[in-house]
């Protein structure tokens, strides 16, 4: 009985450790029986992705319950539930505990180990799998993988063999930090064996755009806004009473554009348009008042601050460069409050409430976080993770269509539709097993 894992991250990680688990747990059988998990990865590292995320601290899921992480996923999130209840945040957490990396809550609610070391993580999670009995090959990168003759298991192969599996789980993730080995390796291997792909594009990554004034500001970080994602309408249509998504939290502008956690959160919506033109990018800088609130504090400052120049009066909103900035391009940088007529009045709320972003592109693969698209969801059973097209492959962590928010959501989705792949693979081939 044997199971082959390709690639050793998240999810892989914990698929190997909790199939090698359930095959050692085959009640009667002898200590020789062939009950083998062998995980196929392409670096000299394994987890090499776990150590460079949250900053090499890894920020390993989130304080929530699995309804927060499916919200975090959108319209993917319904195909979560199952594998979030068979493993959810609060039992990641005490998984690790188990293993010996305490945890932290963050204000934020992310939860990363007490240490501030990915390689805590890293290293909990391999020596998981191994002492599971799954034997991890380093250095080993899979060529492909095709049904086995006469549809028996499926082939593995390498630079040095070929090698016939029960079951095969892939988890070699995406495109997103191909640095870390996430080459899109897997999608031809699955497209082979008929799976549909939805086109990968870059997620949770900077924003490139920006006109001059904004990329002045670059290294201003803002604690507090909320970014939104607004449809532009066609031609004849309505405009969108909703954006397609609001992020709050913290933002960055940057020399070639924006970035931060909501700028980046927002990114997988903006490249999902077939044009950045068809989507526009919005900032609120206050978002705790209404426009009418802040017209009418307008107002009130110009009756009480009257001699108060228009600058420096909305740092009470914003930051002293952006304030100086948003007045000056609002041609309010001269006037008093006394001073500002009514249209500048309506043009500085909407540079508080409503700033648009022009958004031209991302900073691609190389600096995205995640990847968005990968294999339909339709072609892949979420109560199992097993392939709805090929008998024995389980697919699980990036390379679905699944990408969520900032925030330890997709750690999360890896180690969660790892869990359920690794129990399901093996709970497969022990009953094929007892019926031969």
């Amino acid at each position: 009985m044997r199971i082959a894992v390709i690639g050793a991250g998240a999810a892989g990680l914990m698929a190997a450790a909790v199939a090698a688990q359930r095959l050692a747990a085959i009640p009667g059988s002898s200590g020789d029986a062939p009950r083998q998990v062998i995980v196929f990865e392409k670096n000299r590292k394994a987890g090499v992705k776990i150590l460079m995320s949250g900053g090499t601290r890894c920020n390993l899921t989130h304080d929530c319950g699995p309804a927060g992480i499916m919200e975090a996923f959108g319209k993917g999130g319904q195909f979560l539930r199952q594998a979030l209840a068979a493993l959810p945040p609060s039992q990641v957490v005490a998984l690790f505990h188990s293993l010996g990396v305490p945890t932290q809550i963050e204000v934020t609610g992310k939860i990363f180990p007490s240490s501030n070391r990915a390689l805590d993580v890293r290293d909990a999670l391999l020596g998981y799998a191994e002492r599971s009995g799954a034997e991890v090959r380093l250095a080993t990168p899979v060529r492909g993988i095709v049904p086995g003759a006469g549809g028996e298991g499926i082939v593995v192969s390498t630079d040095e063999a070929q090698e016939k599996f029960d079951a095969v789980i892939v988890t070699v993730g995406g495109k997103s930090w191909p640095g870390c080995g996430t080459t899109g390796d897997g999608y031809g291997w699955l497209r082979g064996l008929g799976h549909t792909l939805v086109p990968p594009r870059p997620a949770l990554v900077p924003l490139v755009g920006g006109e001059a004034w904004m990329n002045g500001l670059s290294g201003l970080t803002l604690d507090d806004v909320t970014a939104s994602v607004w449809a532009v309408p066609g031609e004849g249509m309505k405009r969108p009473k909703k954006p397609s998504l609001s992020r709050r939290g913290g933002f960055l502008f940057t020399h070639f554009g924006f970035s931060g956690p909501t700028a980046m959160d927002v990114s997988g919506v903006m490249t999902s348009a077939e044009r950045f033109d068809q989507c526009r990018l919005s900032l609120d800088f206050a978002p705790d008042v209404t426009p009418d609130q802040l017209t009418r504090w307008f107002e009130e400052q110009r009756r009480e601050s009257g001699a108060r120049r228009v600058a420096a009066a909305v740092t009470r909103w914003l930051p002293k460069r952006l304030a100086e900035s948003v007045a000056e391009v609002t041609g309010s940088d001269q006037r008093t409050m006394a001073e500002l007529p009514r249209a500048q009045t309506v043009a500085m709320v909407e540079a508080i409430k409503n700033l648009t972003l022009p958004v031209t592109g991302t900073r691609g693969f190389d600096k995205a976080e995640v990847t968005a698209g990968g294999v339909s969801l339709k072609e892949v059973d979420p109560r199992t993770m097993r392939s709805r097209l090929v008998p024995r492959l389980y697919i699980a962590g990036e390379i679905l269509d699944l990408d969520g928010w900032i925030g330890g959501y997709n750690f999360q989705s890896a180690f969660s539709t790892g869990f359920l792949a690794g129990t399901h693979a093996a709970d497969q081939v022990r009953e094929a097993a007892c019926l031969t």
